[in-house]
């Protein structure tokens, strides 16, 4: 693991690391970043102005996962199930390249409403 980032949303706050994968360093390189997110189950999902291709990709991530979504160009949160997940796994919508992990309860990010407020930033 690498760079450590902050993510907000709305009135949460969590720091996270990127791992060391081509997509998680076109992540750092672009932030800050600041969007408005949208949820899917247990999902944060917003578009970042990063254009990666799959990398290592899987529609099943962990707990905590943080991912980009190559069709829409989207940074992920996973914190739970989505409606696409069997069970309490946590599943994307199509393969996600993982390009990190929460360093927080990522059960923490149920409390952000969807259409808030996200920053990713990277920590001091």
């Amino acid at each position: 693991m690498g760079n450590k980032i902050i993510i907000t949303a709305g009135k949460v706050s969590m720091e996270a690391e990127l791992n060391d994968s081509a997509t998680a360093q076109k992540i750092w390189e672009a932030l800050p970043i600041e969007k408005r997110g949208n949820t899917w189950g247990d999902e944060i999902y917003f578009s970042i102005p990063v254009k990666a291709k799959e990398e290592n990709a899987t529609e099943v991530v962990d707990l905590g996962s943080i991912a980009y979504w190559p069709p829409g160009s989207a940074f992920c949160i996973f914190f739970g199930p989505t409606p696409a997940s069997k069970g309490n796994e946590c599943r994307a919508a199509s393969p996600v390249n993982v390009v990190g992990k929460l360093l927080g309860e990522p059960k923490d990010f149920r409390k952000v409403a969807n259409g808030e407020k996200v920053t990713i930033e990277k920590a001091e």
